[in-house]
């Protein structure tokens, strides 16, 4: 099977901030951005392909244009230590000139594809309507040889993709719509989406739990959260598949450490909560209307968090050190 070029493990990355919400790590917006490569390159180090700045769990929506611009020209500063390492970026609003101003000034940077959310206000729009909305923004800002994600997360955004959706946007533009993350946390649309398309169209699980499930269903790979922490089990999971092995263990260790996660909502406190206890990443603020852990439920979770990770480690080299016995 031939894989999309932008095939593999995601981040949907942290936006590290400064105490006064500038996208920064200390307390000068010129200087402190600098946290931003570093970032990416511990990710990088520990199995992912490439990352989302300013998704979801990036706080995407929480940042002007200016600010987006300032940490996405950062953010390529990560090719200098790893140069495969792939850039997404989040351009979507529900202003359609600036999705397109966006998505034009991320390819301009070279990420290599925009993942972008319907226009999120309007939540009773038709597919037809969509279909123009996405039509200008892929003729205005996508090069020929570029790659357009959309975000397909119904959930938040209150509007998603539908399958007759895709499939007029996959015939429209066969290179530069190049597929969806989903993170509809929906095993059927998963199967639905493999059933339809195969892979033709390139679809990014959002739902470390169903990784599996997802790659058996023709996709390309997964943009998680959770893997800003767990990358190096995602990314067995993802080498595993791919050489026609076992994924049940690995799996198993990805959908426990989720379940966890997923008792603290929301996710960027929490990750950023976790980073900064586990990996020494200094202790980066949420920006309002996201509020920051309480001690306790912090507390409880590192807890949590590191007794499961213990357990599930002390699991996997009991299962290799039996799997070597004569």
């Amino acid at each position: 099977m031939t894989r999309h070029p932008l095939d593999g493990v995601y981040a949907a990355a942290l936006t590290p901030l400064n105490s006064a919400s500038a996208p920064d790590a200390s307390t000068s917006l010129s200087t402190s951005l600098e946290a931003v490569a570093p970032y990416l390159a511990f990710l990088a180090a520990r199995g992912c392909h490439g990352a989302l700045i300013f998704g979801t769990t990036g706080e995407g929506p929480s940042f002007s244009p200016d600010e987006r611009g300032a940490v996405w020209q950062t953010a390529v500063r990560i090719r200098e230590e790893f140069p495969d390492f792939r850039l997404l970026a989040g351009t979507g609003t529900p202003s359609l000139t600036e999705t397109i101003d966006l998505t034009r000034a991320a390819f301009d940077l070279g990420f290599n594809g925009a993942v972008v959310l319907p226009p999120y206000y309007f939540r009773k729009a038709t597919d037809n309507g969509l279909f123009q909305w996405f039509r200008e923004v892929i003729q205005k800002a996508v090069p020929a040889d570029g790659h357009l994600l959309g975000y397909h997360f119904p959930g938040a955004a209150g509007i998603g993709f539908s399958l007759e959706l895709l499939a007029r946007l996959k015939d429209a533009f066969p290179v530069q719509f190049a597929g969806i993350k989903d993170s509809s946390h929906d095993p059927d649309f998963a199967r639905a989406l493999g059933g339809r398309f195969g892979s033709d169209l390139a679809v990014f699980s959002g739902t470390d739990s169903e990784f599996t499930l997802a790659l058996e269903n023709h996709a390309a790979g997964c943009i998680t959260a959770p893997a800003n922490l767990i990358s190096p089990d995602l990314r067995e999971v993802y080498d595993l598949f791919r050489a026609g092995k076992d994924t049940s263990a690995a799996q198993a260790r990805v959908t426990e450490q989720r379940r966890i996660l997923e008792k603290y909502p929301p996710f960027p406190p929490t990750l950023k909560a976790l980073v900064h206890r586990l990996h020494g990443f200094p202790r980066w603020p949420v920006r309002p209307p996201l509020e920051e852990m309480g001690k306790e439920a912090e507390e409880n979770l590192v807890c949590e968090f590191n007794s499961a990770y213990c357990v599930l480690r002390n699991e996997l080299r009991n299962t290799q050190h039996a799997t070597r016995k004569p």
